[in-house]
């Protein structure tokens, strides 16, 4: 496999949480194992499916911290840094690299909408924010409410740091165009899409529903490199249940958490509001989709 600094079979942890919404750092850590023995070489904390917008900044370095000293030796643990204030983003990107993160992620800004020369700027303040810490990017339109133009990100290729970026907008000719005149590595970051961004050239996965499916979408990956398209499309294929219970049904934390504790991996489905757990029929297409692709 390619080797990258930030792995290639990521998952964007969610946060496990008590009862009374605080964070439990311990199942935290056994979450972080877990996926660590389930095929994943990159672990992303502090994404969005970890509940990133009601988490402190204490609560976010605490949980970088958390992570890597759990699993700091045997994955890359990128840290999710971006906000839509760059002052507060360059700050966190110092914080969660004097904590350990071996990578940082960081998002389009959000809600301002700022034009694409800000954006681009915005990147270059907090990627420099983070010495020589390698950055992956994200491309998210659909909640930042700013796509990354084609030339933003050719030109963001020049940044010394940013070595990556995690696709959400779909534009699959656009990414392979990129691809190709640059040397970004690419990610998917839309389980739907994985085997696509993979069949052209992508290096990896940023994964949701890779929580309970790690070991397959690892072997996804190997088939992918190997020229085995027919082992992957069938992957891709029994999965489709999976995906579809837990991206299509509600939001990804939400069904995701559920999941988990389904499959007795953290011992509460607990989120903070605004986010909240399902009804009983989310909960059982879930347990229907999990067992339709085998994972329960």
């Amino acid at each position: 496999m390619e080797d990258t600094p930030f792995g290639r079979m990521i998952t964007a942890m969610v946060t496990p949480m008590h009862n009374d919404c605080s964070i439990d750092y311990d199942g935290l850590q056994r979450l972080a194992v877990h996926l660590a023995n389930h095929g994943h070489d990159g672990l992303l904390v502090n994404g969005t499916t970890g509940e990133s917008p009601t988490t402190t900044d204490e609560e976010d370095y605490s949980s970088v911290q958390a992570v890597v000293e759990a699993v700091g030796d045997r994955v890359a643990v990128m840290a999710g840094c971006g906000t839509n204030d760059t002052e507060h983003s360059t700050r966190a990107a110092r914080e969660m690299v004097a904590r350990g993160a071996d990578a940082l992620l960081v998002v389009t800004p959000y809600y301002n909408k700022p034009p694409q020369d800000c954006i681009l700027e915005h990147f270059r303040l907090v990627a420099e924010a983070g010495g020589q810490t390698p950055v992956m990017l994200y491309d998210i339109p659909g909640r930042t409410g700013t796509a990354l133009t084609t030339d933003t990100i050719r030109r963001a290729s020049d940044i010394e740091q940013v070595k990556a970026v995690k696709d959400a907008k779909g534009e699959m000719f656009e990414a392979s165009r990129l691809m190709a005149e640059t040397d970004l590595l690419w990610y998917s970051g839309d389980d739907v899409v994985n085997l696509a961004h993979l069949a052209q050239g992508a290096t990896g996965v940023v994964s949701v529903v890779g929580h309970v499916a790690g070991d397959l979408y690892a072997e996804m990956i190997a088939c992918m490199d190997r020229g085995d398209l027919a082992r992957a499309r069938e992957i891709h294929t029994q999965l489709i249940p999976a995906v579809d219970a837990i991206m299509h049904t509600s939001q990804g934390a939400i069904q995701v958490k559920a999941a988990l504790k389904m499959l007795g991996v953290i011992d509460s489905d607990q989120l903070r509001m605004p986010l909240r757990e399902g009804p009983a029929e989310h909960i059982e297409r879930l347990r229907t989709g999990l067992a339709a692709s085998g994972l329960l």
